[in-house]
């Protein structure tokens, strides 16, 4: 029966909805790697000086890191930059083998980790410019008792500890750490240590104690002056213009650029100050025009796969975050800017000449200026956030709603209410999956705006697959002359144990696709202000919602049964061309497939309808398909009616 038929094809969808979680993973170890490679770096002098091992244990250490990071670089998942890693991990234990120079390891074990972000991106700097007084009440409380109260980790506790806790006061390790070296040990420990994982805090404290534990080395002193050079030195600023750069710098990195005596004054200045490295203004559009600037500099040097990766980060890390908010006051300039990043991607993507990509480009400043009008917090009026609240869960909620109301007016046209849990449960379910999903993504791993659109993505394209078929079917069900003695015959083999499954998986999710994305906006509107306004908008979507399903629920009862399955067939047709152009769009933002701009089509959301050719194909071709099934309907009738 169809039901059970298509109950691989609800697992083959479930185990897309979790390439998000696989890409955590894939971070995380990612990101233990960088670690590895970055404990190298700092700590391979305390082993190996003079092609001598001054250490035992420390060399040791240093063997067994170096075997780690080869053995990790193979899990990841094959790309053309894995061999390249791989070799890169070869020479890197090549050269620990043969105990050589300290600054040759280095630079091996800096370089590596370089690539190695560069080919698998993951986030490596907070959202937001960690609190400074945060970070040393924790410190008080969860590390001063074996580091020590200023850093020296001179303490009854660490005494007793083996190998002895790191000293942050000592400026000859510190300078070669970073701010997310210290944040990857925080989050997860050190094995062989007393170090314990402190990732039961959130990420946003978990920053505040590695930036805390990064100022030891560098007193209070010193900020005077790492102030002075930093507001008088344009090119340094430049040279650190956010957090993530920020984050990823060590101060001996900085000292071979600007000098050691400048580069500890303006670490210490930064690393007691971070928000100064954060532009002022909302969002993260100057980290868009960054990417894009730095896109545009290696298309210019024929560098044609960096500056597409640049130009894809520029939308999915700088213009996206911005995106929710945007739409709630300009949604027409969200559009215009979310079109236009998508033809500079395409631009380079054939290949154009690179003044057309300069010409682009500036025009997404313009642009980019307006959207910073309109994003002013001077604009956070409370009706743009009830109309950005009540339109967004409106938008989203209004397609999974359908799906689920159809589902439970089947059953009872059916006569099986019994059933109708399923469907409840599913949906429930996927709601609570969805804040939960947001809570990890917060709390305890990066979530990638890559991340977002793949779920968004291959959920759609899933749900369509399957709407196609249930539309399809629907709509046989719709011709059959004889429908009355069909269900009698054929509704509790339909509706068997199997297909409860089904109902449960379908209305998850229908609505887990949503949810998410859902949360991840009013987050977004939440930060604005205005928490009354942005409530009475959702609530009021919730009533709407509410309203559509009762209305549809009772005139689905009024419907004969072959009414019922024939409109349903045309709502469900109509669902899996939108869900295929949404889908087919989602996978394009998160740079899986090309982009080629069809110019005189406009953007229609709710309808799934998008100015690329990839996603009016995918549109094409999946009415096509349903009308081809509702063709071979009509010539099986005859069959089916003596059946």
């Amino acid at each position: 029966m169809f039901l059970r038929r298509f109950l691989p094809l609800l697992a083959l969808l479930v185990s897309a909805l979790a390439l998000p979680q696989a890409a955590f993973a894939q971070a995380n170890e990612v990101q233990t790697t960088w670690r590895l490679l970055d404990y190298v770096a700092v700590d391979y002098p305390g082993a190996v000086a003079g092609g001598k091992v001054i250490s035992t244990a420390e060399y040791a250490e240093m063997v067994e890191f170096g075997k780690s990071v080869s053995t990790r670089i193979a899990a990841l998942p094959a790309g053309p930059h894995r061999e390249k890693l791989a070799g890169a991990a070869r020479a890197l234990n090549a050269a620990i083998a043969a105990r050589a120079a300290p600054a040759e390891v280095e630079k091996l074990a800096r370089g590596l980790a370089g690539d190695l972000i560069a080919a698998y991106p993951v986030p490596l700097a907070p959202p937001s410019a960690p609190d400074p007084a945060r970070g040393a009440a924790l410190y008080a409380e969860n590390c001063a008792s074996c580091h020590g109260s200023n850093g020296d980790a001179k303490t009854p506790i660490a005494a007793t500890l083996d190998p002895p806790p790191i000293a942050f006061a000592d400026r000859s390790r510190a300078k070669e750490r970073s701010l997310f070296a210290l944040y990857q040990v925080i989050d997860q420990g050190l094995e062989g240590t007393a170090m314990a994982s402190f990732r039961h805090l959130p990420a946003e404290d978990r920053w505040a104690l590695a930036v805390h534990a990064g100022r030891f080395a560098y007193p209070q002193s010193l900020e005077a002056e790492g102030r002075r050079i930093w507001e008088r030195d344009p090119a340094l600023r430049a040279r650190i213009p956010d957090l993530a750069a920020l984050a990823g710098l060590t101060p001996a990195a900085l000292g071979r650029e600007i000098g050691a005596d400048k580069a500890a004054a303006v670490t210490a200045y930064l690393r007691a100050n971070p928000g100064a490295v954060v532009v002022k203004g909302p969002g993260s559009l100057d980290l868009a025009r960054e990417r894009l600037r730095q896109s545009l500099k290696a298309y210019e040097s024929g560098e044609r796969k960096q500056a597409e990766e640049l130009a894809l980060s520029a939308y999915l890390d700088g213009f996206e975050p911005v995106e929710a908010v945007l739409a709630s006051r300009d949604g027409g300039l969200m559009r215009r800017i979310e079109q236009a990043m998508a033809e500079v991607r395409a631009t380079i993507g054939r290949g154009e000449p690179a003044p057309i990509v300069r010409e682009r480009i500036a025009a997404l400043d313009g642009l980019f200026a307006e959207a910073e009008t309109a994003l002013d917090p001077a604009g956070a009026s409370g009706t743009s956030a009830f109309l950005g609240a009540f339109t967004i869960l409106l938008r989203e909620g209004l397609e999974a709603l359908l799906i689920v109301v159809a589902m439970l007016a089947f059953l009872r046209k059916a006569d099986r209410p019994a059933m109708v849990r399923n469907v409840h449960y599913g949906w429930i379910a996927a709601l609570a999956a969805g804040v939960a999903t947001w809570w990890a993504a917060t709390n305890l791993i990066g979530i990638s705006g890559a991340s977002r659109e793949l779920t968004e993505g291959f959920g759609s394209l899933l749900a369509a697959v399957v709407l196609l078929f249930v539309g399809v079917w629907m709509h046989g069900k719709a011709q059959a002359d004889e429908w009355q003695r069909y269900i009698k015959a054929k509704v509790d083999q339909a509706l068997g144990r199997g297909s409860a499954w089904f109902l449960f998986l379908l209305a998850f999710i229908a609505v887990y696709r949503e949810a998410f994305e859902t949360i991840l906006f009013f987050a977004a509107l939440s930060a604005q202000g205005n928490g009354l306004a942005l409530l009475a908008g959702a609530a009021a979507a919730v009533a709407l919602l509410g309203i559509i399903a009762v209305a549809m629920l009772r005139f689905s009862k009024r419907l004969p049964i072959a009414k019922f399955f024939s409109y349903s067939a045309i709502l469900i047709a109509i669902l899996t061309v939108v869900l295929a152009g949404k889908g087919v769009a989602a996978l394009q933002e998160a740079g899986l497939f090309g982009v080629t701009p069809v110019p005189g089509v406009p953007t229609v959301s709710i309808l799934g309808l998008f100015p690329t050719a990839e996603a009016l194909i995918a549109q094409v071709a999946s009415l096509a398909a349903l009308l081809v099934g509702f063709r071979w309907n009509r010539r099986e009738r005859p069959r089916e009616a003596v059946a």
